[in-house]
């Protein structure tokens, strides 16, 4: 299951417009409800494998069996508010309850993700900008945290770890190579 976003061209296009023809979008397959926080959350799964024609635009898709689109409605006090989500998936789509519990542990993993990364190391308030900056510096951001999260004798956090990486030579040597060095 793979999110798609706006940044992924025309595979996010047509998979958009194909969920909002009205004569190719699939039936509800699944609808879930939501409560807590004073807010009701509705979800409702749309899925279909009749995709030869993605396919045929995107062949260098390998595996691609459906595609997912997972519209959130938010009720909260007075306001409501929609948002559609789109994805590819090498799941079939004929149990849409279970390509909508995929996406959000998905979501929940992507979001758990992106909290460890602006938590431990600020990422949001990087400001690399220029070339591949950006992307090169989250490359270095998620190998930090890989390391970080390998090595296990320091029974602390992860923003800990990179700290006493910081002040400690020895313990940054164990982090990067594994191993203590005397």
């Amino acid at each position: 299951m793979l999110s798609l976003k706006g940044n992924q061209g025309n595979l996010y296009k047509d998979v958009k417009l194909f969920f909002e023809v009205e004569s190719t979008c699939p039936a509800v397959g699944y609808e879930s409800y939501d409560g807590g926080h004073g807010r009701i959350e509705t979800r409702t799964v749309r899925a279909t494998s009749a995709i030869d024609w993605l396919q045929e635009l995107h062949p260098h898709w390998v595996g691609l069996k459906s595609i997912v689109a997972v519209t959130a409605k938010r009720e909260s006090n007075d306001k409501t508010t929609e948002e559609t989500r789109y994805f590819i998936s090498s799941m079939d789509a004929s149990d849409p309850k279970r390509l909508g519990q995929v996406v959000r542990a998905h979501w929940g993993i992507e979001n758990k993700l992106h909290w460890v990364l602006d938590y431990a190391f600020d990422e949001d308030s990087q400001r690399a900008r220029l070339g591949n900056g950006a992307a090169n510096m989250a490359v270095i951001r998620h190998i930090a945290l890989n390391l970080l999260k390998s090595e296990k004798t320091a029974k602390v956090g992860v923003k800990n770890k990179r700290l006493n990486a910081g002040w400690d030579e020895n313990y940054l040597l164990k982090v990067v190579l594994g191993r203590a060095i005397n």
